[in-house]
């Protein structure tokens, strides 16, 4: 089992920023792949970036060069820092665990932190 809670949500202008947190618990954090998703009103929730246990990291295009994720493995957390931040990313973003090798894969969700992107 392992537990997420994320943190660092809120309200921010258009071209401002902000880091989100995802503090995991509850087993082996090193071994999992960690992402970060969203969801708007209205939509499908969607990948925003991943990165795997030796820090690979994955972007959707449309935050390529603006959102940066990264993980703390002694600190059993993965962060999202966001710049330049447009309405359309307004939306609940989401925190998400996978263990790299166990099959099936299973996959763990926190309880979403809201970004509002708004003037």
């Amino acid at each position: 089992q392992v537990q997420l809670v994320e943190s660092g949500g809120g309200l921010v202008q258009p071209g401002g920023s902000l880091r989100l947190s995802c503090a995991a618990s509850g087993s082996i954090f090193s071994l999992y792949a960690m992402g970060w998703y969203r969801q708007a009103p209205g939509k499908q929730r969607e990948l925003v970036a991943t990165i795997t246990s030796s820090h690979s990291t994955n972007y959707t295009d449309s935050v390529k060069g603006r959102f940066t994720i990264s993980r703390d493995n002694a600190k059993n957390t993965v962060y999202l820092q966001m710049n330049s931040l447009k309405p359309e990313d307004t939306a609940v973003y989401y925190c998400n665990a996978a263990h790299e090798l166990l099959r099936p894969r299973y996959d763990y969700w926190g309880q979403g932190t809201q970004v509002t992107v708004s003037s």
